[in-house]
């Protein structure tokens, strides 16, 4: 599937598919209680500059410099652990610290105002660059996400650093874990939330330092990191390499926490096995970085349409044999399914998943990819999350020559073994560009209300190729900080596949953003006035949950305008202002 492509780096995969492995990098307040008792009350940080001089490059085809100075907070004695959670939307985020008495871990909670969101310190470090003469030129404030993890500071500290890969952007986050492993390095760059600088050729002197708010809340030396700075300026036309090659160098260092992605397309395969997947992934060179996505934003209006004509949708059968998902059709309705698996299908009295839906958010309103006179969609990016305490795991079987799979629902006791499986309806391939691949068919459901709650219109996606692309909260129990599959690079399967694993891990969520076939209705006929956007998990409760009563939310709007020029008002939801 098709979704806004801003890629970043990621780590080396260090957990698969298993309620075991997900047990294992949860740690948090678990694994750091394991800290001896002589361990300081405190983690010991410092600011640190990998070099004293520097180069960057501005481009005359794309002036501007992004100022990654190679600054780092460093951590020693005990890791850096904060917890940012909200008790709902009504509550304001709050963060705690992770401390240590006596080698006990405890939570200390941090002074009111601290964060105000979930992506990262605000204003942490502020950078002040001056020229030859030391005549100030530049000075500018920095927020700063410990979980990017760069590099380890010395060779005896952990091989690996147990935090989320970044700090989570979606408007709906609910809690979210952010740290600097000890003996590691965290850079204090903003990443591509960092706007790049106008600096012209030339040399200056950049101070970066940490805030005096943070140096007294974590016990921070005041000890500014200087860096001699060196601007040039340089052409595309100049160079040897491609203009996208150099452009790519422009773009300064791939922090885990760059602007997210969305879903993209992926290459061959499925899933892994849950030995494959706990394996970490290296080459001769070292680790190999796959190019994922973090959490999803709100799309901006302005986003290119994949929705089909009118009358293109309307052709479009439930069971065609094209197996397209487009927002026309339904999931199908139960059937036998082949007995694929080994055994007897069960449901196993071990922990289960827990689906919820987030409020939709991204709404806009469009004429479709086509600008159909007089149409209107109202489009949306909705999100399903697991709140554990299991992973939901579901793999697609395919007997040979037929067009779709028989799915079934997995379960595993507390050593990760698997205990048992049911049957839970199909997977489908969809061979439109941007996705070519296997669609679970009924994982959610969304539906305009009126005013009253009653349905006005509902939307016929109900099948979606799953993905840990958002990090929904990541302080439930077992929730996995490393989920396997973040950027779609070999789930969901090919064409020719046999077989097909689709995973979602315990507080990570799927966003499917607005500007996807499905993520809409049709308002044309729909008259002005309040509605209520339903975004609603396992629609016809075929998958097994530990709670089957939290799995709708609603989302208010106000739809105005004429036929053709329709708007649409989105008021906040409690304190989350995203429309």
């Amino acid at each position: 599937m098709t979704r806004p492509r801003t890629t970043r780096l990621r780590r080396p995969l260090l957990a698969g598919t298993t309620i075991v492995a997900a047990l294992a990098v949860t740690a948090g307040l678990v694994a750091a209680a394991s800290e001896p008792a002589k361990a300081a009350t405190k983690p010991r940080l410092s600011l640190i500059a990998a070099t004293t001089s520097l180069t960057l490059t501005s481009w005359k085809e794309d002036p501007g410099v992004h100022l990654d100075l190679g600054t780092y907070l460093t951590a020693e004695g005990t890791p850096l652990e904060l917890k940012v959670t909200r008790k709902s939307y009504k509550d304001p985020v709050t963060i705690t610290q992770t401390v240590y008495e006596g080698g006990t871990a405890k939570a200390k909670k941090l002074p009111g105002g601290t964060v105000k969101d979930f992506s990262g310190l605000p204003g942490f470090v502020r950078i002040t660059v001056t020229d030859k003469a030391g005549k100030k030129v530049l000075s500018r404030a920095e927020d700063f996400c410990p979980n990017n993890a760069s590099g380890r500071v010395r060779p005896d500290a952990p091989a690996t650093s147990k935090y989320p890969e970044s700090c989570p952007t979606n408007p709906f986050t609910l809690g979210s874990v952010w740290g600097v492993e000890k003996g590691w390095a965290a850079n204090t760059y903003g990443g591509s939330y960092s706007e790049p600088v106008q600096l012209g050729a030339g040399t200056y002197t950049a101070k970066v330092e940490i805030a005096k708010k943070y140096r007294d809340l974590f016990g921070i030396a005041d000890k500014p990191a200087t860096v001699k700075l060196t601007v040039e300026e340089r052409s595309f036309e100049d160079e040897p390499m491609s203009q996208s090659a150099a452009a790519g160098e422009h773009a300064g260092h791939g922090a885990a926490h760059d602007a997210p992605t969305a879903h993209a397309g992926h290459g061959p395969g499925h899933a892994p096995t849950p030995a494959q997947a706990a394996a970490p992934v290296t080459s001769g060179a070292g680790p190999t970085y796959n190019v994922g996505h973090g959490p999803l934003t709100a799309a901006p209006p302005a986003l290119p349409w994949a929705l089909k004509k009118e009358q293109a949708v309307r052709s479009t059968r439930v069971g065609d044999a094209s197996g397209q998902t487009d927002g026309s059709r339904r999931a199908p309705a139960l059937r036998p399914l082949s007995k694929r698996p080994a055994g007897k299908p069960s449901v196993p009295d071990v922990p289960k998943p827990d689906l919820r839906s987030l409020p939709a958010y991204g709404i806009v309103v469009s004429d479709g990819e086509q600008d159909v006179p007089g149409k209107d969609y109202l489009a949306f990016s909705a999100n399903v999350w697991n709140a554990g305490p299991a992973q939901l795991v579901v793999d697609g079987f395919r007997s040979p020559g037929k067009t779709k799979m028989d799915a079934y629902q997995y379960f595993y006791d507390a050593e990760g073994k698997q205990v048992g499986y049911t049957p839970t309806g199909t997977m489908e391939w969809d061979p439109r560009p941007g996705h070519m691949h296997w669609h679970f068919t009924d994982f959610a459901s969304y539906r305009l209300l009126k005013a009253d709650k009653k349905e006005a219109v509902r939307s016929g996606k109900e099948a979606f190729c799953l993905a840990n692309t958002d990090a929904i909260d990541y302080t439930v129990k077992n929730a996995n900080w490393h989920p396997y599959n973040t950027d779609l690079a070999t789930a969901c399967g090919e064409e020719n596949s046999i077989s097909v694993r689709e995973v979602l891990d315990v507080g990570s969520g799927d966003t499917y953003s607005q500007d996807l076939p499905g993520q809409s209705f049709d308002i044309t006929g729909v008259p002005n006035g309040t509605y209520y956007i339903q975004v609603l998990a396992n629609p016809e409760k075929r998958l097994k949950e530990t709670d089957l009563d939290n799995n709708s939310a609603l989302r208010k709007i106000v739809l105005g305008g004429k036929p053709g020029k329709r708007t649409v008002t989105v008021p906040p939801h409690d304190l989350v202002n995203a429309g």
